[in-house]
């Protein structure tokens, strides 16, 4: 996770994202370098729009926040029917626990 924050960084900073500077970040912040890792980083983000990504990123979780209460209406109007009768039964035999004890 912390190489990837270290390509965001850099472009934050409009830097390129390189394996040297990559390099340079990841050790500024004290983290032992795996060079394998900052290749593979670096290849997979060779002709990636880091801005567009980004804004894909952010919208996707507000679509399924925007899905999510939809599902749970659906989901509580299902399960309603069940919790009733489970409460009467409770309260029934609450009752009848009551009850014995009075007479």
């Amino acid at each position: 996770m912390e190489y990837i924050y270290a390509a965001l960084l850099l472009h934050k900073a409009g830097k390129p994202i390189n394996e040297n500077d990559v390099k340079a970040v990841l050790t500024a912040a004290g983290i032992d370098v795996n060079e394998s890792r900052i290749k593979a980083l670096v290849a997979a983000l060779d002709g990636v729009n880091i801005e567009e990504a980004i804004n894909m990123a952010a919208v996707a979780p507000v679509a399924a926040v925007a899905a999510t209460p939809a599902a749970a209406a659906a989901v509580a109007v299902e399960e309603a029917p069940v919790v009733e009768e489970k409460k009467e039964e409770s309260e029934e035999s609450g009752m009848a626990g009551l009850g014995a004890l009075f007479g």
